[in-house]
């Protein structure tokens, strides 16, 4: 929530709306503190999914998307998210790091 990529109104709409969003029932979202201690960070990002046909990883690129269908390759993707997930803060604490963001982003 803090690259330098894009111009404040943005990033504050987009940060906004996360605060809006963690009030759904449907969505558990968790953040990820810059001081987290994680086994791994995979880079670029992916999406796990569940779909009628299978479990997926998805990453978006700048070209294409990719989506990742072999089951062993699923399960380190699946790896690496509980890695992930497990120093993520949820809640009130994801709150109120997203809270700071925010902050951050209307200074100046």
């Amino acid at each position: 929530m803090y690259t330098n990529v894009g111009v404040r109104e943005s990033w504050r709409g987009q940060i906004k709306r996360l605060l809006r969003d963690m009030a759904l029932p449907s969505l558990r979202l968790g953040i990820l503190p810059a001081t987290a201690e994680v086994d791994v960070v995979p880079m670029p990002g992916f999406n796990m999914y569940d779909m009628y046909d299978g479990r997926r990883a998805h990453y978006e690129l700048v070209s294409s998307g990719v989506d990742v269908t072999d089951p062993g390759e699923v399960t380190l993707h699946d790896k690496a998210f509980d890695a992930v997930s497990r120093a993520a803060s949820y809640g009130d604490s994801a709150r109120s790091l997203t809270s700071k963001a925010l902050a951050f982003w209307s200074e100046g």
